[in-house]
């Protein structure tokens, strides 16, 4: 499959241009399953869906939910090149958010989850919707809790800058102190 990366990111070095206003759920060990949010959708629709908007009303619904982790949280959009949809019309487009979580939550709570970022992502859609035929769709899917490898500091950077939630069970900050930065 033949992708590419969304327009230019907006962030700066340090995020500035993140939208923070979502309320950040604490960052410790009972809310550690990561959230990932892939967007990926059909080139035909790169100006059409306001790509910087829906990452950022992605992230907030997820901070929303109150049961993923800030430091955890990547939301990213990759725009497909080469597809086929249905009739294969040139109008057709697709947009699929896939959200890859840490294993572990219970049935409900995966559902309201899922539930409330499919809500932000078709009201974010609507108008495209109305006027483009358009596939959308959001999955979940878990990380195997013994197959999944990974290495952080997100989280105790996240924690400097903001002075919220401890050090996890385990976890080194790998920070210089203040006075060593």
């Amino acid at each position: 499959m033949h992708v590419r990366n969304a327009a230019a990111p907006r962030l700066s070095r340090r995020g500035a241009l993140c939208d923070n206003s979502a309320p950040v759920p604490p960052d410790n060990a009972e809310t550690e399953y990561v959230p990932h949010l892939i967007v990926e959708y059909s080139a035909n629709l790169e100006h059409e869906i306001a790509l910087d908007d829906l990452l950022d009303k992605l992230r907030a619904s997820a901070l929303d939910t109150g049961i993923f982790p800030l430091g955890g949280l990547r939301v990213r959009a990759v725009g497909v090149d080469r597809y086929r949809i249905a009739d294969c019309d040139p109008a057709n487009g697709y947009v699929h958010v896939t959200a890859l979580i840490g294993h572990g939550r219970p049935l409900d709570v995966r559902k309201r989850a899922g539930e409330r970022l499919f809500a932000t992502l078709t009201e974010h859609l609507e108008e495209t919707f109305e006027r483009s035929p358009l596939a959308i769709s959001f999955n979940i899917q878990q990380f195997h809790p013994e197959l999944n490898f990974k290495r952080n500091n997100l989280h105790a950077h996240v924690r400097r800058r903001t002075g919220r939630g401890q050090p996890r069970a385990g976890e080194a900050s790998g920070l210089p102190s203040a006075g060593e930065a």
